[in-house]
């Protein structure tokens, strides 16, 4: 009777010392939002008749303080909850994987999925210039996640400064086309190897370098690329950008709005539109992703491709299986970057005019949140996080200023909910007998 008396007190002195905890996890969030959010939503500036005047908001302000407050309690208790549960719970097997073929059926039934979507989108009623230029889009990131996925998802190197490549591409077709009268389907070519040959160089300096270190030396060749084309005004028109950038033809045929015998429309018997082009673009993008999936996915299986997840793995344990890391990470910034490359080319036919403020780091940063919170190491995973958060971003247009709170608390939500990312399962490279998905208990976090 003493011993659970005991017992029964011990509980409640726990669950009270839990409590505490939270409140003052929560008191302290509070505190946070306050200081943040004080300058950015208590106050707002509006044009007046001597410049501006400032408007104070403190029902804002207290209402976004209440909601955080509230947050953190709600999201404390769960977690203190479901950490009650799992102690209580019988430990699970060590190695758990997923039941035979779940996991390789299910992604590839959704990819089929999104694969048809995506070839009958321009052709599905409503579908209009607007849809289509933002599913082009989204398909861009979706490339570049897919080529940051090799450095970042499958060899393990956090790559801050991929943005470099895609502004390598972008520069390349556009000199090429400017100077030397390159069209882009030669140029295309030569911009992939143009981004892989800098992926290599950026290579050689961080072979001795991990983690942050490696981060902190990307970051900066991101920002060197970055200030070259600022700075070099007579090659890259510096802050003024380049225009008048060739656009791609269909076989020869380029679109125009005259018609004629030497145009799309004319030699197809169609009534000139300007949506020839969108849709062409929106193809051309879409057989450039697949692309870059079904290279990734061949390479994956091949000795180079479970080279890369053994360097991601434990680079000790690779060296002592006799791979040459050297090779191995310079393969894989030269792969990611070639894609990246091939991505560049695309933006600046599809834009007509590129400038160094397209190439800033908040691209890159875009880039591998898409891959960390698709999932490292899934291609699924990193196509669907482009969707959610390129596609699902325009949602909140109307918001406004409030746009972007919004989208880092989804993001934040997803962390907190989904750390091993929205495809949290993986697919074996190589398996003996019957292939299983790795359960997400044994896939790593997204922390780079």
């Amino acid at each position: 009777m003493m011993r659970h008396e005991a017992a029964v007190g011990a509980r409640a002195a726990t669950r009270t010392g839990q409590a505490g905890h939270i409140l003052r996890d929560a008191v302290l969030a509070a505190l946070v939002a306050l200081g943040l959010g004080a300058p950015l939503l208590g106050l707002q500036t509006v044009p007046a008749e001597r410049g501006l005047t400032v408007i104070p908001r403190p029902g804002l302000l207290f209402g976004a303080i209440a909601c955080v407050f509230v947050g953190r309690l709600a999201l404390g208790a769960f977690m203190a909850r479901r950490a009650g549960r799992a102690a209580l719970a019988t430990p699970a097997p060590r190695f758990r994987l997923v039941p035979p073929g779940f996991a390789p059926t299910l992604g590839k039934a959704a990819g089929l999925a999104l694969l048809l979507f995506a070839l009958a989108l321009p052709f599905i009623p409503g579908a209009g210039r607007y849809e289509i230029d933002l599913a082009t889009l989204v398909l861009t990131y979706v490339m570049l996640g897919w080529g940051l996925n090799i450095v970042v998802g499958l060899a393990g190197l956090l790559d801050l400064g991929y943005v470099a490549f895609y502004a390598v591409g972008a520069y390349g077709y556009a000199l090429m086309a400017k100077y030397f009268d390159i069209g882009f389907w030669a140029a295309l070519p030569l911009t992939g190897l143009l981004a892989a040959a800098w992926g290599i160089i950026l290579g050689f300096p961080v072979l001795r370098l991990r983690g942050d270190y490696l981060a902190i030396v990307t970051l900066a060749f991101g920002e060197i690329i970055r200030v070259v084309l600022l700075n070099w005004v007579s090659l890259t028109g510096g802050p003024n950008g380049l225009s008048g950038i060739p656009r791609p033809t269909f076989f020869g045929l380029p679109f125009s709005m005259a018609g004629g015998p030497g145009t799309f429309a004319g030699f197809f018997g169609l009534e000139p539109s300007p949506l020839h082009r969108v849709i062409f673009l929106y193809y051309l993008i879409l057989a450039l992703a697949l692309l870059t999936n079904l290279v990734t996915i061949r390479l994956r299986q091949h000795p180079i491709g479970r080279a890369w997840e053994a360097l991601r793995e434990d680079e000790i344990a690779a060296r002592s299986l006799g791979l040459s890391v050297v090779a191995v990470k310079l393969t894989a910034f030269a792969t990611g970057a070639m894609f990246g490359g091939f991505a560049g080319a695309f933006f600046a036919t599809r834009q007509g005019f590129i400038s160094p403020e397209s190439f800033t780091f908040i691209e890159s940063a875009l880039i591998l949140a898409i891959v960390v919170l698709g999932g490292m190491g899934s291609q699924l995973g990193v196509a669907t996080a482009a969707i959610v958060m390129i596609g699902g971003f325009e949602l909140f247009r109307d918001l406004e200023e409030f746009r972007m709170l919004v989208f880092g608390l989804a993001m934040v939500a997803i962390m907190v909910w989904r750390p091993r990312g929205l495809v949290a399962t993986r697919e074996p490279s190589v398996a003996l007998k019957e292939r299983r998905g790795v359960a997400a208990a044994h896939v790593g976090e997204g922390r780079g």
